[in-house]
């Protein structure tokens, strides 16, 4: 009996065969709400391409993977954007505008690399209001993070803040001590800048395991794909498969992967085929 190799991905135990009956054709475009609510059943090669940036991220935040033991809201790697709609300076203009109208915001990611995460605003305090909640319990002056939320993230659209403009923001809720301010780098929502000191990033609540899970798996299915003869695989049994080293899916480290320029897709009358791209 051939001994499985450990490094090898394991099926995933949740694929299951799907009716083919009323199927979009791959890559098309969910036309809907609806089809944002269903677009868990649907597998990345029928959803891989959009024409719109706002409908993308919310189909993409549907899909978000359910991480056990880690409350974090629902995020989108600028990267994964790339992979799905061909015009990247369109995504970027798009995004601009949506984080000008305070339907989100976007973070710089501390991986080591060029990452951005793109978060719904309503998500991002929906997160800070659970990190309040757990820090109920220690008995600490939590206004601070409502002056956070209501006199820095409504004026403050960036993604980093200097010391002094935020200190001068705060002081509209109130009086600011070094204190008030550490407690919102200790509560994940702020982070320094290691080239400054006086500048901070403003960052996700409990991201601190994903983002390592994110690294790691990009790592094991790169290292999965180059093993292979032809470097290559058909989209459909590889999303099935599961990474051993990442909490987040399968689907996530392709788009990822793919709108980074690690991966490529080629359409082949088999379905597409992700492959390894060349340097």
């Amino acid at each position: 009996m051939k001994k499985k190799n450990r490094a090898e991905l394991e099926p995933s135990s949740t694929s299951r065969k799907r009716p083919r009956n009323n199927d979009p054709e791959p890559g098309s475009e969910p036309e809907s709400e609806n089809a944002v609510d269903n677009s868990d059943s649907l597998t990345l090669e029928e959803n891989f391409t959009f024409s719109d940036t706002l409908v993308a991220l919310r189909m993409m935040r549907a899909q978000f993977p359910h991480i056990e033991k880690i409350s974090v809201q629902p995020f989108i790697l600028r990267s994964q954007l790339y992979s799905s709609i061909r015009d990247r300076t369109q995504v970027d203009r798009e995004l601009e505008s949506l984080r000008r109208d305070k339907v989100l915001r976007i973070f710089k990611l501390n991986t080591g690399q060029d990452d951005h995460a793109v978060m719904f605003l309503d998500d991002y305090m929906n997160q800070i209001d659970r990190v309040v909640k757990r820090m109920e319990e220690k008995k600490h002056d939590l206004t601070v993070f409502e002056w956070f939320k209501t006199h820095v993230l409504q004026s403050k659209l960036d993604t980093s803040i200097g010391h002094q403009e935020l200190f001068s923001l705060l002081s509209s809720g109130g009086k600011v001590k070094e204190e008030l301010i550490s407690r919102l780098i200790n509560a994940g929502l702020l982070t320094r800048q290691l080239i400054d000191q006086d500048m901070y990033w403003f960052s996700i609540p409990n991201i601190g395991s994903v983002l390592k899970g994110l690294s790691q798996g990009r790592k094991e299915l790169l290292s999965f794909l180059n093993r292979r003869k032809y470097k290559e695989i058909l989209l459909a049994p590889l999303e099935r498969k599961r990474l051993r080293l990442s909490p987040l899916d399968m689907r996530f480290h392709l788009r990822d992967l793919i709108g980074s320029g690690h991966l490529k897709t080629v359409q082949t009358p088999s379905g597409l085929m992700v492959r390894v791209a060349k340097d």
